[in-house]
């Protein structure tokens, strides 16, 4: 089987691609596992550590072929307030949920899960359902900082290692 060690970033690779592979943002953040590309590559990304593939980014096969990751749409809210400081505080109980989230300039983008709507329109959010590709904030344990690149977990998932606890002071 063909296989995958090494990860091109979008803007450092050339060249048509052997071919492409829509994941959604799930199957985009992965070490080790078998893929089928949309036109028939089979191959084992099999990397040294868990790594983001961003859209446009390419993974180099063992025969030196290029397949070209695409981020494919999910279903996702686009939570927005009526003003900065609204916005602000709707964040603010979003990552105090650890909720992995798209920040944009006017508007936070998250996985759509019903009850984290109905409790984000409880505090005045508007929340609009959208279909799109969804690229997370890396987040405090991700090692670069942003999910606009690649980062890596160093050992330390949130949702596995803490099953629950409150933020009560």
């Amino acid at each position: 089987m063909l296989t995958a060690h090494t990860v091109l970033p979008h803007g450092h690779w050339s060249g048509p691609a052997a071919d492409h592979i829509m994941l959604d943002h799930d199957a985009r953040h992965r070490r080790r596992w078998v893929y089928t590309a949309d036109h028939g590559t089979l191959f084992l990304l099999d990397l040294a550590r868990a790594t983001v593939l961003n859209h446009g980014d390419a993974v180099q096969l063992s025969d030196g072929r290029l397949i070209e990751i695409l981020a494919a749409p999910e279903a996702l809210v686009e939570v927005t307030a009526s003003d900065p400081s609204a916005m602000i505080r709707l964040a603010w109980h979003i990552g105090n949920r650890h909720l992995p989230a798209e920040l944009h300039p006017h508007a936070i983008r998250l996985r759509d899960d019903h009850v984290i709507n109905a409790m984000l329109e409880g505090l005045g959010a508007t929340v609009t359902k959208i279909h799109a590709p969804f690229t997370p904030e890396g987040g405090a344990y991700s090692g670069d900082g942003h999910g606009h690149g690649h980062h890596h977990h160093h050992g330390h998932d949130h949702n596995r290692d803490h099953h629950h606890h409150d933020h009560a002071g």
